[in-house]
């Protein structure tokens, strides 16, 4: 519309000449303008005091905004400019431009309307929503935006968007993660996406963002935020009961099978074995029936509780109704599921209290290991089930391995029972030898000590390994026998060394079987009073599941062991359970770290967690600390940075029988006859 235009008289004040779009303006005529006066036209107090005093003394051009009404009556809002002309001798004039801003206004109005419903509508929904242009900069949010990502109120008051989006980033948990999808987002204009921030307070948002458009082109973005904190939880709160036992809150049948694939898994790629415990607790109807119910829950509650801390947080401890419990022992061979046997009997030994009773709970364990006695996890629990049956008919309260029978041995063709005929054979004609590791030295090289380790080439089943047979000899009892075998002939050797000038401590295995035995502590003695060697150069490895049996018995058997000088260490350390308390107390001197926890140096951040811990732990008690199974170089410097003493393994070297291990270390003795 154009601009309408009065021609007034500086001195009368009267309207001498209008446009068309004066006349459109105040509807009427543009004749009919033509001798009105300006100050009859005037709407507002203000244009009276303009016209009667302002003008008068206008001398160049002015401009203002005010009203004027219309014939009918209708109020125009206009900007007004006056400027004042003369020409020659001619009187002076007013040229006065009103430019109609109605409309305009209108619009505004209809904006401001907008925005306002448009922010009505943002502060309505529980959505945090933050609007951004094409290069990132903010240009709106509203309060529950703020509200979720906990940005401080003086931060927004600044509207600096540089420390918004900075906070932004810091609150996220996968900080460069969160960059690189922010940076993919920017990089494509008209992408709409949607993913999940994580924030370091807990907090789970669901990010949705897509491009804001005006006819047709991207002016910048919108994102979303809705929290999904409460959901997620419920989701998990869901997935925890399925996977859970309702009474207990421990891992139920779908959940244990599941860990037990995964343990399969594991097992066939590292060529790790593991057990499964089934344990079955004995005449539990009985407290049902007696106590009822209620406190049988209970004892059920305490049972599981009990067990848990015999296990370590790897393991699995599960129930599957009733009276059953399974565990399942990660990277656990016979002896390490042996041990945590006899802590779980040991644990239920102590006396239950429920309505004013004190009773005693029993258990019958049935175990089954991987690979030996199953390739999957239903065969391992039949086994274990079978052999836990066994314990019960033998009188409960005990546990047992799964044995293979002859007529259920699907091709194999060393079976237990004929493995135990030959060990016999084997020992009565001296078929098994003694190979020595060397123990070296993590920070000079240098060899200080041996471990003996039993081997035997059969004439008919060829080359047997330790852990086919030894697991058999122990739960035939044979493992006495052969471990006084072994006892007998590593201090013969430490002595032969010693007389030849080569003082190299030895290291030999002892069973819980054979420790148990009365004349245990006789028998170390009077093989190192017929060999002639110094007790200081021999060194016993005890398993954890001796210090747990019975503690009293075994501080009075170990202290009997220290007083004739003999060196103590718990072997396999961190695999079994053994108590603070037992370590501080009972005469060791040494703690070996398990293989299974060095093979996994310097990769698995699990496995250097532990093996720092075990270091730490013995640093903290005076103890030695050794690790076996090193076979690379960055195992060996892994445990050297951390602060281990010793090593033994294939890095350095394998088992080696006399000959070779003499060689290995460098060492001429006297000429063999």
């Amino acid at each position: 519309m154009l601009d309408a235009v009065w021609l007034v008289n500086a001195e009368s004040l009267h309207v001498v000449a209008a446009n068309h779009a004066a006349g459109e303006l105040m509807a009427m005529a543009p004749s009919q303008l033509v001798g009105k006066d300006v100050i009859e036209l005037a709407t507002t107090p203000e244009d009276l005091f303009f016209w009667g005093e302002v003008a008068q003394g206008l001398s160049d051009s002015i401009e203002s905004d005010t009203l004027v009404n219309d014939t009918h009556g209708v109020t125009h809002a206009v900007t007004r400019r006056v400027s004042r002309v003369q020409a020659g001798g001619e009187p002076p004039y007013f040229v006065v431009v009103l430019h109609d801003r109605s409309e305009q206004q209108r619009i505004e109005r209809e904006l401001e309307g907008a925005s306002a419903d448009l922010r009505a509508t943002l502060e309505s929904t529980q959505d945090g929503i933050l609007v951004t242009d094409l290069v990132g900069r903010i240009r709106n949010f509203n309060q529950r935006f703020a509200a979720l990502w906990q940005i401080p109120p003086d931060m927004l008051l600044q509207r600096d968007d540089d420390a918004v989006l900075e906070w932004m980033r810091r609150s996220v948990g996968d900080a460069p993660g969160y960059m690189r999808r922010l940076a993919a987002i920017d990089d494509a204009t008209m992408l709409q996406a949607t993913d999940v921030l994580r924030l370091h307070s807990g907090r789970v948002l669901e990010r949705v963002t897509r491009p804001q458009c005006m006819h047709g082109r991207p002016i910048g973005r919108v994102y979303s935020f809705h929290d999904i904190t409460e959901r997620l939880e419920a989701n998990e709160r869901i997935e925890t009961l399925s996977y859970t036992d309702a009474l207990t809150g421990l891992p139920n049948r779908r959940l244990l099978a599941d860990r037990a694939e995964i343990a399969i898994a594991q097992a066939r790629r590292d060529g790790t074995p593991f057990s499964l415990l089934f344990l079955n607790l004995d005449r539990f109807n009985h407290i049902n029936e007696t106590l009822g119910r209620v406190y049988g829950d209970r004892v059920l509650l305490d049972v599981g509780d009990r067990i848990k801390t015999c296990v370590r947080q790897v393991d699995t401890v599960a129930r599957l109704g009733s009276d059953e419990f399974v565990v399942l022992v990660n990277q656990a061979d016979s002896r390490a599921a042996e041990t945590t046997a006899w802590r779980m009997l040991d644990a239920l030994k102590q006396p239950f209290s429920q309505g004013g009773m004190s009773f005693t709970v029993t258990a019958s364990i049935g175990i089954a290991l991987y690979p030996t006695d199953g390739a999957s996890m239903d065969e391992l629990m039949r086994r274990a089930d079978a052999a836990m049956r066994e314990v019960k008919h033998a009188g409960r309260a005990a546990f047992r391995f799964h044995r293979d029978r002859p007529e259920a041995d699907h091709g194999v063709s060393r079976s237990r029972m004929r493995l135990d005929h030959a060990m016999r054979l084997a020992l009565a004609n001296e078929r098994f030898r003694l190979h020595y590791q060397p123990q070296v030295d993590l920070n000079t090289g240098a060899v200080i000590g041996a471990e003996a380790l039993i081997r035997w080439r059969d004439p008919e089943l060829g080359e047997v390994s330790p852990g086919e047979f030894i697991p058999v000899a122990e739960e035939s009892g044979f493992i006495v026998a052969l471990g006084d075998w072994v006892l007998k002939h590593a201090v013969t050797q430490a002595a032969r060394w010693d007389e030849a000038g080569l003082a190299m401590p030895v290291s030999v295995n002892v069973s819980a079987l054979q420790f148990q035995q009365p004349g245990f502590v006789d028998g170390v003695a009077q093989a190192l009073r017929e060999a002639g060697l110094p007790p200081h150069l021999l060194e016993l490895e005890l398993t954890e599941s001796i210090l747990v049996q019975d503690a009293q018995d075994a501080m009075l058997r170990l202290q009997a062991l220290a007083q004739l000088g003999v060196k103590l260490a718990i072997d396999d350390f961190g695999t079994g359970y053994s108590s603070l308390a037992y370590l501080k107390r009972f005469p060791i001197g040494r703690l070996k770290i398990d293989r299974s926890f060095v093979s996994g140096l310097p990769a698995e951040e699990s496995d250097v967690a532990l093996v720092h811990a075990i270091i730490h732990m013995g640093q903290a008690l005076r103890l030695q600390v050794i690790a076996e199974g090193v076979e690379t170089e960055a195992q060996r410097e892994c445990l050297r940075v951390a602060g281990c003493d010793l090593f033994q393994g294939f890095l350095y070297a394998p088992a080696l029988d006399v000959p070779a291990f003499e060689a290995r270390i460098g060492f001429v003795g006297p000429a063999r006859d």
